[in-house]
């Protein structure tokens, strides 16, 4: 048996330090107009996007909601994880998200979600998500419907 030795590969690897220090806010993030219909007042640091990963693919960025910004009404096709790291994140179905708050949304959930005061906060979706138009399905707000809040 031989013995061979590991040579690192060069890759690219994306790294911000100090993210819940003065990494959202020190201009090492290059900050991006995130323009979709129904969307407003929202940029976004794109970590990987559906391109990269093909057409139903993950993507993930960190999101800058400005005060007032919402989100577009959609629906998720696979399970969008959502982590508040600034400022609070308010869903359509009422819950409050503060900083340090998880959320996760199940494949099928329709929702649309603000921030009066303005967030940031970090988006990893495992498959894309549909733009809706209000009306166009069955839109009851409870996009937590069977899932368990938990608060500490």
């Amino acid at each position: 048996m031989t013995d061979t030795a590991y040579a690192p590969q060069q890759r690219h690897i994306e790294v911000i330090g100090d993210l819940f220090g003065g990494g959202l806010t020190d201009g090492r993030i290059l900050w991006r107009p995130y323009v979709q219909p129904g969307r407003e007042a929202v940029d976004v640091h794109w970590l990987y996007t559906g391109e990269e990963t093909g057409p139903d693919g993950a993507e993930a960025y960190i999101a800058h909601f400005r005060p007032g910004a919402h989100g577009d009404l959609h629906r998720h096709l696979g399970f969008e994880l959502l982590l508040i790291l600034e400022g609070e994140l308010v869903n359509d179905n009422g819950d409050v998200y503060p900083a340090g708050t998880l959320v996760v949304e199940r494949p099928d959930s329709v929702h649309r979600v603000s921030s009066p005061g303005g967030c940031k906060m970090l988006v990893i979706r495992e498959k894309r998500t549909l733009p809706l138009r209000p009306g166009e399905l069955p839109d009851t707000g409870l996009a937590l419907d069977g899932a368990q809040l938990i608060s500490g």
